[in-house]
């Protein structure tokens, strides 16, 4: 949504995918997890007292907007990209195939995943964790708002202190929000790292990718 309070803004999506057109051109294979957040704060009022799983859907759903739009962003820079879904939509996604996956990444495509798990009640960091595990990824990267993990909300608290890295055990001892304890508890038991890190700074992708200390790595 870039600056914006909800929706899709054109110029920063736009950024976003001439930054993975740049990692994608080392050779790394990337697939991306999208929220729907951006969407679902725009209609979240109508939601309020709504039934959860009817809601966590509706989320699904803003999931897949969010998707559709990355993959024509990311195709405008030339690259070429599927769109995985966990819910099945035939008309607008291929339903997600784990094998299906891993083939379309060996054939250099982009892939994007959309509807989260498929399941209500799990978060979009529990399907990037998922997915990560299913696909073989290397690394989990978290882009976000912030430029890390601290000890306390950097917005509220200018003394907060940004952690370099950190373990998954004082993550979940300290209750940090960063990501939500199952998808910690998820990359913890498979010894699957994580970097947190700002999506904002422009080149911060290709940064982390490449290996410079950028963010907070859990670990």
């Amino acid at each position: 949504m870039g600056d914006g309070q909800y929706g899709i803004s054109p110029d920063f999506i736009e950024r976003i995918a001439g930054e993975i057109r740049e990692v994608h051109a080392t050779g790394c294979q990337l697939a991306l997890v999208i929220g729907g957040g951006n969407i679902f704060r725009g209609v979240a009022g109508s939601a309020r007292g709504m039934d959860r799983v009817s809601a966590d859907y509706m989320g699904m759903l803003a999931t897949t907007i969010n998707a559709l739009a990355m993959q024509d962003a990311l195709e405008k820079q030339g690259l070429k990209t599927r769109v995985l879904s966990g819910l099945e939509m035939p008309k607008v996604a291929e339903p997600f195939i784990r094998r299906r996956a891993i083939r379309h990444l060996e054939k250099d495509r982009v892939v994007v995943f959309a509807a989260g798990t498929g399941n209500p009640y799990f978060t979009t960091d529990t399907a990037a964790a998922l997915r990560a595990m299913e696909i073989g990824a290397d690394c989990i990267l978290k882009a976000t708002k912030v430029d890390g993990i601290y000890d306390d909300d950097p917005r509220q608290n200018p003394h907060a202190t940004r952690f370099d890295a950190i373990g998954y055990n004082e993550v979940l001892a300290r209750e940090l929000k960063v990501m939500d304890a199952t998808a910690v508890s998820l990359c913890r038991e498979h010894k699957l790292p994580i970097i947190v890190f700002d999506l904002y700074k422009y080149g911060n992708i290709a940064r982390v990718v490449l290996g410079e200390p950028v963010g907070t790595r859990i670990s």
